[in-house]
Parts: structure tokens; C-alpha cells; sequence
């Protein structure tokens, strides 16, 4: 499954609007917030992430993309 900035965006922005912010409107910012969260997070996975395998024909350790 790939990391997908505007997926994650949508969930943190569902997830905010359930704790009652506003993230819609002239002056909202949570929608705002909520994207540079989600392009931080998936930058800092897809950046430094490593996937080990310590068993197997597969065994090593792997980037996340």
C-alpha cells in the first residue's frame, strides 16, 4: 500500500472535525493544518523509513517508498 498525502489528509481533517474543529470557512485553518501534517509525516516515512526482515529468503533490511 503506498503512503498517500491527501488520504491522510482527509482522515486527520475527519478525525479533527469529530473533536469539533472547523476546518472549513474564510478564516478555518485546521484544513491547513491538517495537510502539513500529513506532508510531514508521509515525507519523514517515505525519507527515513526502513523495513527489516530478519528471517527468510528476504532477509535484509528494505526503504519504505
Amino acid at each position: 500500500m503506498a503512503l498517500d498525502k491527501g488520504s491522510l489528509k482527509a482522515k486527520i481533517v475527519k478525525e479533527m472535525e469529530g473533536k469539533g474543529m472547523v476546518t472549513e470557512g474564510e478564516f478555518a485553518k485546521a484544513a491547513d493544518l491538517a495537510e502539513a501534517i500529513a506532508n510531514a509525516i508521509v515525507d519523514e516515512i517515505t525519507t527515513n523509513a526502513m523495513v527489516v526482515v530478519d528471517k527468510g529468503s528476504s532477509a535484509g533490511s528494505y526503504k519504505v517508498n
